[in-house]
């Protein structure tokens, strides 16, 4: 590995107060994300909000932000993203928002300023379509869903 890329991030002009993404170890994979909502965000059980960040990114052509759920949020709480992992693409602008889901069985409160999710810079492979009239045949086939046994 050649060592770290570099991502610029903007501050959302009312976020002073908003940590921005950081490791939180030595050799963590994703920098923690915290909520920069202007007031407290009640995530009901059942419920998906979408949650503001506070900055903006700009991530290098060729790689991909994504955008996952903290651990221990999810064990402890059951809160999860909704769509996980998030991708942010290399060519978007736009204000870095998360959308939790709350599988747990009580309502959970976000606050501004807690981290409630992580972002890992990832490479992206892009592929060319090709539509052909047949695949190659494997020894799994169409097996799938639970095909190997539960």
């Amino acid at each position: 590995m050649d060592g770290p890329i570099r991502i610029q991030i903007r501050r959302k002009d009312s976020c002073a107060d908003v940590p921005l993404p950081q490791y939180m170890s030595e050799c963590a994979s994703g920098m923690d994300v915290c909520a920069a909502c202007e007031h407290d965000v009640s995530v009901a059980p059942g419920e998906i909000r979408l949650v503001p960040c506070g900055f903006y990114v700009a991530v290098p052509k060729g790689y991909e932000a994504q955008m996952r759920p903290r651990s221990g949020l999810a064990l402890k709480h059951g809160l999860t993203l909704a769509n996980s992992p998030g991708t942010i693409d290399s060519d978007y602008r736009g204000e870095v928002c998360v959308i939790l889901g709350n599988v747990g069985s009580q309502p959970f409160t976000v606050r501004r300023g807690m981290r409630i999710a992580q972002m890992v810079i990832a490479p992206v492979t892009r592929a060319d379509v090709v539509q052909v009239d047949r695949l190659d045949e494997t020894t799994r086939g169409d097996g799938g869903f639970g095909h190997t046994g539960v």
